[in-house]
């Protein structure tokens, strides 16, 4: 549709209400890699001056194998202090919580990826996941859902689990608010949630039956780092945790419940991350 000039100024005005992405400092020593360099401090941002026709319609993107990207993907990275570590791999990620969106101040830049930020197409920051990677996101407030490919970092607020593109958010109906609550869950190339993902999942607000929720906290090559890790989340949880080896990827996973309830895993997650004991993801069972 045309931007008119109510909706234009709604949508410059929501600016101040949208979070701020930020610019990584280099990463700690011995890391030999450079951190994510595409998130800035987002102060003056805001949707494009011409919003195009139809720009809430535009066809989801066709998943694909891509390799892991050669930029982006350092194994840690500091941001304001605060060092992040990125996953091995997406294989089943599922969170809620808030996202947010960023526009035409980054429109042209590179990405953490590498890649010129579009603001129009269907794209996302995550802080942990691997670049690239393709999420289901839905709007928990309508239920709007879109595909997007994950190619840059951020958001760096705590809050929030991801940070959107324009074109994503104005798709999903919330560019005019700045955040919405919203599901977000890996997408494999076969056009189904990725391998623990379960066939019963629904991306509308439908009820839903029982599910029980484990938190995965962080996977390893090392035994005896999958083991501290274990250690230190009981110590700070007071809840099982476990390891679990996936032999064809040489990785020792660390596992934290289950738990009955969403919103136990979704307390217990801010707990590890206040803890700055990575950042777990969530995944229903």
């Amino acid at each position: 549709m045309s931007r008119s000039a109510p909706v234009g100024l709604l949508l410059a005005l929501m600016v101040l209400l949208v979070g701020c992405r930020s610019a990584p400092e280099s990463p700690s020593s011995g890391s030999g890699e450079r951190a994510p360099t595409a998130s800035r401090i987002w102060s003056t941002d805001g949707p494009p001056d011409v919003i195009p026709p139809g720009l809430e319609n535009q066809p989801d993107p066709v998943p694909r194998v891509e390799p892991r990207g050669a930029r982006g993907n350092p194994k840690t990275y500091r941001v304001f202090g605060k060092t992040y570590r990125t996953m091995e791999s997406a294989e089943g990620y599922y969170a809620t919580g808030l996202a947010s969106w960023y526009g035409r101040k980054f429109h042209g830049r590179s990405t953490s990826s590498g890649e010129p930020y579009d603001m129009l197409q269907l794209t996302a920051a995550h802080r942990a996941l691997p670049l690239p990677t393709y999420v289901r996101v839905t709007n928990l407030e309508n239920g709007r859902t879109t595909l997007v490919r994950v190619n840059d970092r951020g958001p760096f607020h705590s809050d929030r689990i991801i940070d959107l593109s324009f074109g994503a958010a104005y798709k999903l109906g919330f560019a005019h608010r700045g955040t919405a609550r919203v599901r977000v869950e890996v997408w494999s190339p076969d056009g189904a949630p990725a391998a623990e993902a379960r066939s019963d999942r629904v991306l509308a607000e439908v009820p839903a039956p029982p599910h029980r929720f484990v938190l995965q906290a962080g996977a390893f090559r090392n035994l005896a780092s999958a083991d501290a890790l274990k250690a230190s989340l009981e110590r700070l949880t007071g809840s099982r945790a476990y390891v679990v080896r996936v032999s064809n990827e040489a990785l020792y996973r660390v596992r934290l419940g289950p738990v009955e309830s969403e919103a136990e895993a979704l307390r217990l997650r801010s707990l590890i991350i206040d803890a700055n004991l990575d950042e777990p993801m969530i995944i229903r069972e």
